[in-house]
C-alpha cells in the first residue's frame, strides 16, 4: 500500500479522474444479464463503494467518467470474434442503446458535470473510445479505476491506461468479478504489478483532505 502522502499526490483533484466501468443496470442492476456478477458486485459492497467514491468526487471537484457498454439492436459494429461476444448476444437482457440496461445503476449517481462514454465494440472502456482524448483534454494524470468486471473490463482498462502513460489507482474493494476469490488473486498477481492498489476509505480520506467541502 502507498503512504498517505504518495496517495495524496497521485489523487490530486486537479489531475485525477474517477472512472466507473460498466456500472449499468444490465450488468450490475437488479435485472442484470449477468446475475452472478451483479450479485457479487452488490453483496461484496463493491457497487456501494463505487457510489461513495462518485459522491465524494462530486463534492471535491474530481471529474467522473462513466464507461458504459452497449450495442445496437441490429448488432451492427459489435464484435463476433470471441466466445464472450457470441454468448452475450444470446443473453435474455441485452445492453441495447437507449434501453434501461445501459443506464448507470443505483446507487451510483450521475451528475451534470460527469462524462458518460458509450462503446459499441471491444472489451475495454478505453481502447477505441473517446476516453483517452477526454482525459487528456481534462488534464488527467491519474485514473482511478472502479466497477466490473475484474475478469475482463477492469484489467483491460488498467493496462490500456498504463500503456497510454497514466498513473492508475485501483481501490481493490471497489471492483468485483466472479468467482469472488478470483478478484483478490487477480489484483495481487496482475494489477499490483502496474497500478497503485489501495482501498475506498483511503481514497475518500485523501479527497476529503485535499478537496473543497460541499457547499463552500
Amino acid at each position: 500500500m502507498p503512504s498517505s502522502e504518495q496517495l495524496a499526490q497521485q489523487l490530486d483533484p486537479a489531475t485525477a479522474v474517477l472512472l466507473t466501468v460498466e456500472c449499468q443496470e444490465g450488468v450490475v442492476g437488479r435485472d442484470s444479464a449477468l446475475p452472478e456478477l451483479a450479485a457479487e458486485a452488490r453483496s461484496s459492497g463493491a457497487l456501494g463503494r463505487v457510489a461513495r467514491l462518485v459522491a465524494r468526487a462530486h463534492e471535491t471537484g474530481v471529474q467522473v467518467v462513466h464507461a458504459v457498454a452497449e450495442r445496437r439492436p441490429d448488432g451492427r459494429g459489435a464484435n463476433r470474434n470471441a466466445r464472450l461476444f457470441r454468448a452475450a448476444g444470446r443473453l435474455p437482457v441485452q445492453q441495447h442503446t437507449g434501453s434501461p440496461a445501459v443506464r448507470v445503476a443505483e446507487p451510483v449517481e450521475v451528475a451534470d458535470e460527469d462524462l458518460v462514454v458509450r462503446r459499441l465494440h471491444g472489451l475495454s472502456p478505453i481502447a477505441g473510445t473517446d476516453v483517452d482524448a477526454l482525459l487528456r483534454n481534462i488534464g488527467c494524470r491519474t485514473l482511478v479505476v472502479t466497477g466490473v468486471s475484474a475478469n475482463v473490463a477492469i484489467p483491460n482498462a488498467v493496462f490500456d491506461a498504463v500503456n497510454l502513460g497514466y498513473t492508475v489507482v485501483v481501490p481493490a474493494d471497489a471492483i468485483a468479478g466472479v468467482p469472488a476469490d478470483y478478484t483478490p488473486a487477480m489484483i495481487r498477481n496482475t494489477l499490483a504489478l502496474v497500478a497503485t492498489i489501495t482501498t475506498t476509505d483511503d481514497v475518500l480520506a485523501s479527497w476529503k483532505q485535499s478537496g473543497i467541502p460541499a457547499g463552500d
